[in-house]
């Protein structure tokens, strides 16, 4: 799956440079960053999850390329 993330300069750096120390591309190195993070167990007292987008209107297209675009989107959806 193709999805966009919104980092900041300083964390992408930091797992850019990580990932090719150790011979490897970004999307691996986030992968499995994001699998360890969520193969941990979830305390008791862990907050609600936060709610999955739905879009008002699912038959409109939003170039994803387009970050103002996709911005624009989700500000109109709230």
């Amino acid at each position: 799956m193709r999805t966009t993330l919104n980092l900041s300069d300083v964390l992408a750096r930091a797992a850019k440079s990580r990932a090719a120390a150790e011979g490897r591309t970004f999307t691996s190195y986030l992968e499995e960053a994001l699998r360890e993070h969520l193969a941990r167990e979830v305390p008791d007292d862990a907050p609600t999850p936060l709610p999955t987008y739905v879009p008002k209107n699912p038959g409109s297209l939003i170039d994803l390329d387009d970050r103002d675009a996709v911005w624009d989107a989700l500000d109109k959806s709230a």
